[in-house]
């Protein structure tokens, strides 16, 4: 139940956001300025980052912080439009409670997400999807929800921070912050 109500107000927001957009691009002078949408632009983008991933301790309820890397592949359809294939290893052992009661060791687990995004015209990127995670003992099938802020710089290159939240079906939650750099091609 958890997971409906969180998906439905991230689609709504994302809704909420494309409406605003339209909205103010019909307002404006009919010549609409904006580098991503020159037919000449890249519509691949690949990415590395450098995160903390925060899971659920064991004793005092709190969460611990775990190191992970990352690299994403995306392929934007249009300006605002996108798909990414979002991939993620943590750097260390650790031990989970799941909503069962049961304790899960994860070794180095790799996290892949399929992710619908979304780019509002302030840079903005709302992230959505379904995904996977894995190490040698066991996979938990996940639901992904995340922002990013695309900071661009020269030449297609942009410096990114993102914040994700990764819902695991009967287990665990984890939120990770990180800062990311990304080429466009």
């Amino acid at each position: 139940m958890r997971l409906i109500r969180t998906t439905l107000a991230v689609a709504a927001a994302i809704l909420l956001m494309q409406n605003v957009s339209a909205q103010h691009q019909e307002t404006n002078s009919p010549i609409h300025i904006n580098s991503r949408e020159d037919a000449d632009e890249p519509h691949f983008r690949f990415a590395s980052f450098i995160s903390h991933t925060f899971i659920p301790g064991l004793s005092d309820g709190g969460r611990i912080a775990i190191p992970s890397y990352g690299v994403d592949l995306e392929y934007w359809l249009n300006n605002h439009w996108g798909i990414g294939l979002h991939n993620d290893i943590e750097l260390e052992t650790f031990i989970v409670e799941r909503e069962n009661n049961e304790f899960t060791e994860r070794r180095f687990p790799v996290v892949t997400t399929l992710d619908l995004l979304y780019h509002h015209d302030s840079g903005v990127v709302f992230v959505i999807g379904p995904g996977l995670e894995f190490d040698i003992h066991e996979k938990f099938m996940l639901f992904r929800v995340g922002i990013e802020y695309e900071l661009e710089l020269e030449h297609h290159w942009d410096l990114y921070p993102t914040i994700f939240y990764d819902m695991r079906a009967d287990a665990f939650t984890t939120f990770s912050f990180g800062l990311g750099v990304g080429k466009r091609f």
